[in-house]
């Protein structure tokens, strides 16, 4: 079992940056990937980002590539996005989420595992 919490949401203006960080409790969160996921008002949760249970290997949606980041760091159980060159259509609640499978595997299956979400909203 694992829980997820994920923080670091916020208000930014267009072109601004933001960190969210996704805590993880559990024994076993070395042996997870974890991946980003995003709902929008209106529209269905889709896929941002995720990494492999070592953190080496990362995958990307096309509309954030080049501008957002994930890491693992496994000695925190935490898991981390950083969002650079924010665009209005980034504003969504982000949720972390994690499972026991490739995390490339993560871009048409999600994992198990949810946090609660956070709200990012950027403005124009």
């Amino acid at each position: 079992q694992v829980q997820l919490v994920e923080s670091g949401g916020g208000l930014v203006q267009a072109g601004g940056s933001l960190r969210l960080s996704c805590a993880a409790s559990g024994r076993t969160f070395s042996s997870y990937a974890m991946g980003w996921f995003r709902q929008a008002p209106g529209k269905e949760r889709e896929f941002v980002a995720a990494t492999s249970s070592s953190g080496f290997s990362t995958y990307y949606a096309d509309s954030v590539k080049g501008r957002f980041t994930i890491s693992k760091d496994n000695a925190k159980n935490t898991v981390y996005l950083q969002m650079n060159s924010l665009k209005p259509e980034d504003t969504a609640v982000y949720y972390c989420n994690a499972g026991p499978i490739m995390g490339g595997a993560m871009r048409t299956t999600p994992g198990d595992y949810w946090g609660q979400g956070t709200q990012v909203t950027v403005s124009s």
